[in-house]
């Protein structure tokens, strides 16, 4: 069955349940021309005041997907790449950015640059399956199952 579009998705993670989104999305540059980005928002807390907003923009060296095909992938090379549609992917992420200093409890949004995130995340990915912490939510991907 497919999930409805615009519904986030639930993460437990340390005895906190977070709902996330991947979007992409095209703004205004200050120059006036197009800005490309892919974000991965996680909200936390049952009134969702904890708002991290993790962004992937245009930069020399990385890529992400234009939005048409390959949707949430970014990547700075073949071997060095996150699908941010994944739960695993999430949660590395979010470890990422509670070690960076991210706090949940914190009623506020916080955006958070996702390359500065992403080397650790992609360190994280590749643990052997026994070393990896395992997202407790209901969305298991192909890359999940031993």
């Amino acid at each position: 069955m497919a999930r409805r579009a615009g519904k986030g998705r639930r993460l437990a993670a340390d005895d906190r349940t977070y709902i996330w989104s991947v979007r992409h999305a095209h703004t205004r540059s200050e120059d006036g021309g197009s800005e490309c980005r892919e974000s991965l928002t996680l909200t936390h807390g049952r009134a969702r005041r904890a708002v991290l907003r993790i962004v992937f923009r245009d930069s020399p060296g990385r890529w992400k997907s234009d939005g048409l095909a390959l949707s949430g992938f970014v990547f700075t090379s073949r071997e060095e790449w996150l699908n941010l549609n994944e739960p695993g992917t999430v949660r590395a992420l979010l470890d990422a950015a509670l070690a960076a200093g991210w706090d949940p409890a914190a009623p506020k949004v916080t955006e958070a640059d996702g390359w500065n995130l992403f080397h650790a995340a992609v360190a994280a990915r590749r643990l052997p399956p026994s070393r990896q912490v395992r997202p407790a939510s209901r969305q298991v991907s192909a890359r999940d199952v031993p």
